[in-house]
């Protein structure tokens, strides 16, 4: 009885907190920043890649659990990388990047909203650059992982070690760097495992509704409705990073009222 009641107990608390904070909003926040500023550096990026892999098409079809006619549908948003390559200016790459610092800088905002820190201050912005690089890095590894060892028996444990246990180490990572140090990492490692596990949890959830919907709107809408189902995935992206990152800071509530946040 006890256990259930401490589950409810934390359950309504996120669910509280959740609505306090607008987690739906800012996850809305989340999906199209990430469209609109770091999809465009992720293409540049893994055209200009040597390895033969697809770069961020075949990180969204992984990461929605596509198969067949929508990943046709995905890969068909992006150009090929000698287009990619040859219309790509310097100048366009840097203002990419640039502007790709403004989702770290809401990203950073919600994680401290969620620790009831203040605002960073001014030179946060060299955190959320080393934030974003970090991110860029992982969503490029997570794809890359599967190109690596094709066809043997290790090639499924990489790829789950890279995703997976990466997730772990980014997410705790990305909160550690943006909070500037202001809560132990101890006390952000439930976060990271939630934001992993929630985002396990998006897998199947796309896998069932979201890949099906995305084969039908290709069909009935093209391109428009492709685009429209992979931005609420990115959504979901999104909310599992917030919700994972807040379910770790309810679990912890004891420790962090007994001691402060910096213990």
């Amino acid at each position: 009885m006890n256990g259930a009641r401490w589950v409810a107990a934390r359950s309504t608390e996120v669910w509280r907190r959740g609505r306090e904070m607008q987690v739906l909003e800012r996850a809305m926040a989340f999906g199209a920043l990430f469209l609109v500023t770091l999809v465009p550096l992720l293409v540049v990026i893994a055209a200009a890649s040597v390895t033969r892999g697809s770069g961020l098409a075949q990180w969204i079809t992984d990461g929605m659990g596509l198969r067949a006619e929508g990943e046709q549908a995905v890969r068909g948003l992006f150009s090929s990388r000698g287009r990619t390559l040859s219309t790509t200016t310097v100048g366009g790459v840097v203002a990419v990047a640039v502007f790709g610092v403004s989702l770290m800088a809401s990203v950073q905002g919600v994680f401290e909203r969620i620790w009831d820190l203040p605002r960073g201050p001014w030179h946060s912005a060299a955190r959320q650059a080393v934030g974003l690089a970090g991110l860029v890095g992982y969503i490029l590894a997570a794809e890359w992982s599967g190109q690596l060892g094709q066809r043997t028996v290790l090639q499924p444990g990489l790829r789950i070690a890279v995703t997976l246990g990466g997730g772990v180490l980014l997410f705790w990572w990305l909160q550690h760097l943006l909070l500037a140090s202001r809560v132990a990492g101890r006390l952000l490692l439930p976060g990271a495992v939630a934001t992993v596990v929630a985002l396990v949890g998006l897998w199947f959830f796309s896998y069932l509704v979201l890949a099906p919907l995305l084969v039908a709107n290709a069909v009935s809408y093209g391109t428009v409705g492709t685009v429209l189902v992979v931005q609420s995935w990115l959504v979901g992206v999104g909310y599992t990073i917030y919700g994972g990152a807040l379910l770790g800071r309810v679990l912890i509530r004891p420790t962090v009222d007994a001691h402060g946040p910096d213990e």
